[in-house]
Formats: structure tokens, sequence, C-alpha cells
């Protein structure tokens, strides 16, 4: 993709693409009925987002992730950390 575009959405959202990128790489192979790799994922998100994620709302999107059978959804994740407490 284009660096311009990338460098558009590093300035908008303050986030490194790099990072984005990587994440999404890891995201490829990874077993999200292993509770622990979600728990990964869920902290390496909220990391790169720089938005702290208490464990009960980690707990709750790992339920969502591994105990309901849902496929991961970066929207809902996004969505349950906007809407934390």
């Amino acid at each position: 993709m284009d660096n311009q575009f990338f460098k558009g959405i590093e300035k908008k959202t303050g986030v490194n693409m790099k990072d984005i990128l990587d994440l999404a790489n890891s995201l490829q192979n990874a077993n999200f009925k292993d509770e622990h790799t979600v728990r990964g994922v869920i902290r390496r998100v909220s990391q790169i987002a720089n938005k702290p994620v208490s464990r009960e709302m980690e707990d709750k999107i790992v339920e969502s992730i591994v105990k309901d059978g849902k496929q991961l959804d970066m929207n809902q994740i996004s969505k349950m950390l906007n809407n934390k407490k």
C-alpha cells in the first residue's frame, strides 16, 4: 500500500502501522480456542491502542471469544474497549 496512506492513518490514530501489521501477521495462525493466546492478543491490542483493559473486561472478551465460540472480531473488541468504565 501507499506509504502516505499509512502515514495518514498513523497521524489520525497515533498508532504505529508497523505494530498493527505485526499484530495482524501474528493473528493469522493463532489458536483462538486457547485462553492464553486470546489474553495475549487482548493485551497486545490494549498496548498498541494505549487503552488499558481491566481484568474484568479482559475476562469478558476472553469468554466471548473462547468460551462462547465467537470468532475474533476486532470491531467487537474495539467496542468493548470504548465502552469500558
